[in-house]
């Protein structure tokens, strides 16, 4: 089984993000179940706004990345209450992705479960995982009862993840709870697939 995480950040490598060390948690316990885990930081990459799966970008290739994963893991940062500017350009991208089918008739997101990673030194974080657990449930991702972990220190700004080990505690324990949900949502996927929705 295989999992994707798609940081977005809005720091470009090699700056600390404290998305990723998050994120990690989570991804440390899929690869104690066996998951080979993939990291992508999608401001890294050349991704164009846009909702077709080619805008003559590097888009391709994560979404070649997505159709390979059964677990996918969206993490970002609170900027203002809401997810970044980078995740929203995820989500649009994989707006291509409605209709798109496999060769059973069924879209390609079925069968596959997601979950969501949040940080920020400002409260918000219900509400940007809220907003996109909706967006993956759109695209027709499975997304478990409790399957996102988050961290700040709101309200008001302060600290960053890495900066403060309060509250890490909860977040990890979290994280890891959530990878459980995820593997085991994957794992009864995998047995028991859903089929194309009728027409």
């Amino acid at each position: 089984m295989k999992a994707l995480v798609i940081n977005c950040t809005l720091k470009p490598s090699p700056e600390p993000s404290n998305t990723h060390a998050l994120a990690h948690v989570v991804a440390r316990q899929l690869v104690d179940q066996g998951v080979e885990v993939r990291f992508v930081r999608a401001v890294d990459l050349n991704i164009k706004p846009g909702v077709t799966g080619d805008e003559g970008d590097q888009w391709p290739e994560v979404h070649r990345m997505l159709l390979d994963a059964q677990i996918l893991i969206m993490a970002s940062p609170t900027w203002l209450g809401r997810p970044s500017s980078v995740a929203q350009r995820v989500l649009e991208r994989m707006d291509a992705m409605l209709s798109e089918t496999d060769d059973a008739g069924r879209p390609v997101a079925y069968n596959r479960v997601a979950g969501v990673v949040v940080t920020g030194n400002e409260d918000g974080a219900h509400h940007v995982i809220s907003e996109i657990a909706g967006a993956l449930g759109d695209i027709g991702y499975t997304v478990p009862g409790q399957a996102w972990t988050y961290w700040h220190l709101g309200p008001g700004a302060g600290p960053d993840y890495l900066d403060d080990e309060r509250g890490h505690d909860w977040s990890d324990r979290t994280g890891r709870a959530m990878a459980a949900n995820l593997y085991g949502v994957a794992k009864a996927l995998e047995r028991n697939p859903l089929g194309p929705p009728p027409g």
